[in-house]
């Protein structure tokens, strides 16, 4: 299952990049702080990938195999011992990635079939950095989704650095 799941995404990941656009890109930053990343399948390039809008988090770097991450050398693991998964359930992974000039993190959300996510900055502080994964569930009428669930690499641009602050990242459903 693993295989077929990881399969499926490099097959989304390729066609985003044949076709000039990266399905998952990033969203972009939302007024009060507060930034959002989100994810769409045959969604557009991102502002932050032309360098039109410098504010933009950049594209996710890291692979979204299941097996084992593939890191860029510009990309830095948050340790373990920084990053609080304990309200998220076994279906999230419980790592994080900073890169760009640190204030870019890449988190992974929860997607696949009538869902979509989307990751929030609930709350940045001198010491922790509160992030959100929400899953979104859009299911048209008279419409069949299928169940499959897959890793979607989300990134978010913080306000400073990640630095030394703890990474706090929480879940929500939502229905669209």
């Amino acid at each position: 299952m693993r295989n077929a799941v990881a399969a499926v995404a490099l097959a989304v990941v390729l066609a985003g990049c044949s076709s000039g656009t990266q399905s998952g890109a990033p969203g972009s930053s939302s007024q009060g702080g507060s930034s959002t990343a989100t994810t769409a399948p045959g969604s557009s390039g991102t502002p932050g990938s032309s360098g039109a809008n410098p504010t933009a988090p950049a594209q996710p770097p890291v692979s979204i195999s299941e097996e084992k991450p593939v890191i860029p050398p510009n990309v830095t693991p948050v340790a373990k011992e920084k990053v609080d998964t304990t309200s998220l359930s076994d279906t999230y992974r419980d790592e994080a990635y900073v890169f760009g000039d640190g204030r870019d993190v890449e988190v992974f959300g929860v997607g696949g079939g009538c869902k979509e996510a989307r990751a929030e900055i609930t709350g940045q502080s001198a010491d922790v950095v509160q992030i959100t994964l929400v899953t979104i569930t859009k299911q048209p009428p008279g419409t069949m989704c299928t169940q499959e669930v897959r890793q979607v690499p989300l990134t978010v641009r913080l306000d400073a650095p990640l630095g030394d602050r703890r990474l706090v990242l929480e879940s929500r459903e939502e229905t669209g």
